[in-house]
């Protein structure tokens, strides 16, 4: 069996992945649509695509088996349920919504559709999480009682120009985006190791003070004045878990946007910008190498399995930390076989969720909510 996708964005992002879908063995067309017909004009000539459509209703109205979805994050709840509607499967991007009802609606939807859903979560296939995963198979962690995960990415640091890019004269209104509704990147490189899901969550923003436009309620579309929040969540097996979310910080963002820590009874694991490090009662181990992401190995690390992989991909760079290629090939794969791919919508919702009520709950001066959970996949 092979697929046909077509891609709903031509941003920068969605270059990333035009080669990966084209050249994945069960992949026979791509194609694309923009709001700005031109940028679809153009990947379709840069990326030797299949075709475009004026149109993201035009594209659902076509014999398209799947949809890949890289617009603008506010905007994915609500393109993920009319595709699904309309029969197609659905890679999104992050975050899965930016509500609970969407996101309630979605797994319902995929339900009853059939279709596969997934979401392009980058750090389930980071080195550290694979890494994390490796060492609980083994019981090496003991029983893992405490994490941390961080998603360190200053405004100055590469969004300013993002949201220039996507937003127009009217960037501001967008840039002012509320840090724990993109809580993925911190969330699931914890929730893809430990073996528990967020009940509940206690969270404290930062109130901007840089005085740009950016983060200014006057301005926001969000309503949004937090440009840093820091969550503390309480795990359904005991375990608690704390994130960061910052957009105002001295870290070198463009090294390693986000980074873990994992803490068991018999050993841990801790993560900085350029140094990793496994530690038992005895000692300390540097396992930076094994971690590091290499050119030599196509964008990824040593802990990473590339066997997996089409051979297509070799020679191809892969971003964000070695998980572009998992993710195009796991999607595809999915849709091929009918299996659930590693975050699916099931697991897409526990590490969305917590982040939509931590805002609420900084929003609330930090009282402690309650976080809805969807439950496991059915058999």
């Amino acid at each position: 069996m092979s697929v046909s996708i077509g891609v709903v964005g031509a941003g920068q992002f969605a270059e990333s992945f035009f080669p990966l879908f084209k050249l994945h063995p069960a992949v026979k067309s791509v194609y694309v649509t923009d709001v700005v017909e031109e940028r679809a004009a153009n990947a379709e000539t840069r990326f030797g695509l299949d075709g475009t459509f004026e149109s993201f209703q035009a594209m659902l109205e076509s014999d398209c088996d799947a949809v890949a979805i890289f617009t603008q994050r506010w905007t994915h709840g609500p393109l993920v349920l009319e595709a699904l509607a309309a029969g197609k499967h659905v890679y999104s991007c992050v975050p899965m919504a930016t509500t609970e009802e969407e996101i309630a609606a979605i797994v319902a939807a995929v339900v009853s559709s059939g279709r596969t859903y997934m979401m392009g979560e980058t750090s389930y296939y980071y080195p550290a999480a694979v890494y994390g995963r490796e060492r609980r198979d083994a019981g090496d962690f003991g029983r893992i009682f405490y994490a941390e995960g961080d998603y360190v990415h200053d405004m100055d640091l590469g969004f300013y120009a993002a949201y220039q890019f996507s937003g127009g004269d009217r960037w501001k209104e967008t840039a002012s985006y509320p840090p724990m509704l993109y809580p993925t990147h911190a969330i699931g490189g914890v929730l893809s190791v430990l073996p528990g899901h967020a009940i509940s969550v206690s969270c404290i923003g930062v109130k901007d003070d840089r005085g740009d436009g950016v983060f200014d309620r006057s301005v926001s579309m969000f309503d949004n004045d937090i440009s840093n929040a820091t969550g503390l969540f309480e795990l359904s097996d005991g375990a608690v878990m704390r994130t960061n979310e910052m957009r105002r910080v001295g870290y070198p963002s463009h090294i390693r946007e986000s980074r873990y820590r994992y803490f068991g009874t018999e050993a841990s694991f801790e993560q900085l910008a350029e140094v990793s490090v496994w530690q038992t009662k005895e000692g300390v181990t540097n396992v930076s190498d094994l971690l590091e992401v290499r050119r030599e190995l196509d964008g990824g690390a040593r802990v990473h399995d590339r066997s997996r992989l089409p051979a297509s991909y070799a020679g191809i760079r892969s971003g964000h930390e070695g998980s572009h290629h998992f993710l195009a090939d796991d999607f595809v794969t999915a849709v091929v076989t009918g299996s659930l791919p590693p975050v699916n919508a099931w697991v897409a919702a526990r590490y969305t969720l917590p982040g939509i009520v931590a805002h609420r709950s900084a929003l609330a001066g930090g009282q402690r909510l309650a976080i809805l959970d969807l439950g496991e996949p059915p058999a």
